[in-house]
């Protein structure tokens, strides 16, 4: 395993993160437990969730995978061993309004999160604490561009972050991070946390993979002169760039088949962009899940890499993908193919 720094912090974080919403819906505690044993002996210290999970998301699994990984840390008392990291749900707009009658990033809202976070985790601090998304509108989750300013009234970034600033003081949080961030936002979280003497953001989580490189328009400048790594999720765009869902083809129990709605990754674009990928990882032995995961992994402004699985044989595999390096050749490969069908899913 490799191990990177989280953003200007003395915390060493293997490049590989542990990613974990499919447990409890997709998953069992059982295979969950499996998981987590068996990425710990590979060397993965870092483990992502999410008060949201599992996903998709519903009222009835909201904090399972928590809850899941608060079971495991009890019984392989193993705390120390882990870096481990959640995720407050942001702002909505009918969207999960399960969550305390509609998530919002305010001081009430944000402490009676961690707190509900902590207690089914079974841990009295977390190494990282991340705004899931932000409470304005922004462009993400699929969305192209943005027309016009929210006028809705939310909390502002100053807000957000000086309740995550205590957090920090009170000892409950290590560091904080950010996800589905623009650049814009970025920026505000660190000129706030300069000008007031806050705690500083040391992680981004956002979608990058090779269906979507615009982290690296902006986002990545910031990632390296800030010391903001990028957390990267979707790293093989829901399972669409393993080359499983090729030629129509969908097994019974992938996340496509069990969840047709998820289709951001599914595109014609996307598709075309995938054959091409998967021809170009043929072509040098390589399968199209570790030209996908490995192009990833060696992006300058990656600190680490979020896989998920659904099977051990996949979570091998992913984990595996830090042991190949790419070519300058098949990174060209690459690069013809982006620009030919650039960021088909956004």
């Amino acid at each position: 395993m490799k191990y990177r720094k989280l953003g200007n912090t003395d915390l060493d974080i293997s490049a590989i993160c542990l990613g974990t919403m499919t447990w409890g819906v997709q998953n069992t505690q059982e295979d969950a437990f499996e998981q987590l044993d068996y990425a710990l002996s590979q060397g993965v210290n870092f483990i992502d969730t999410a008060e949201l999970y599992a996903i998709p998301p519903t009222a009835e699994t909201f904090g399972k995978t928590e809850t899941i990984i608060g079971n495991w840390l009890a019984q392989r008392k193993n705390r120390d061993d882990i870096v481990l990291t959640s995720k407050v749900a942001g702002n909505t707009d009918g969207w999960v309004d399960y969550v305390r009658d509609g998530p919002r990033l305010n001081r009430a809202q944000l402490t009676q999160a961690l707190e509900d976070s902590l207690r089914r985790l079974q841990t009295d601090y977390l190494d990282l604490y991340q705004v899931h998304w932000p409470a304005r509108s922004v462009q993400i989750f699929g969305a192209r561009g943005i027309n016009c300013l929210s006028t809705k009234e939310v909390e502002s970034i100053g807000e957000t972050l000086e309740v995550l600033n205590d957090f920090v003081k009170q000892g409950k949080v290590r560091h904080i991070g950010i996800s589905n961030e623009t650049p814009w936002g970025t920026m505000q979280y660190l000129m706030l946390a300069e000008k007031h003497g806050w705690a500083r953001i040391q992680s981004i989580q956002n979608p990058y993979n090779l269906l979507n490189r615009l982290f690296e328009v902006g986002s990545s400048e910031i990632a390296l002169q800030e010391q903001v790594g990028l957390l990267a999720y979707s790293p093989l765009g829901f399972g669409v760039l393993s080359g499983k869902y090729l030629d129509n083809h969908a097994p019974d129990t992938s996340r496509l088949k069990l969840y047709p709605d998820y289709l951001r990754y599914s595109n014609e674009n996307s598709i075309k962009a995938t054959r091409a990928y998967a021809d170009l990882a043929c072509e040098n032995g390589l399968t199209p899940t570790q030209l996908a995961l490995a192009f990833v992994n060696s992006r300058s402004f990656v600190t680490a890499n979020i896989i998920g699985a659904t099977t051990m044989e996949q979570l091998k595999e992913n984990i595996a993908s830090i042991e190949i390096d790419l070519s300058d050749e098949i990174l060209q490969g690459v690069n013809t193919i982006h620009a030919q069908i650039p960021d088909p899913a956004p």
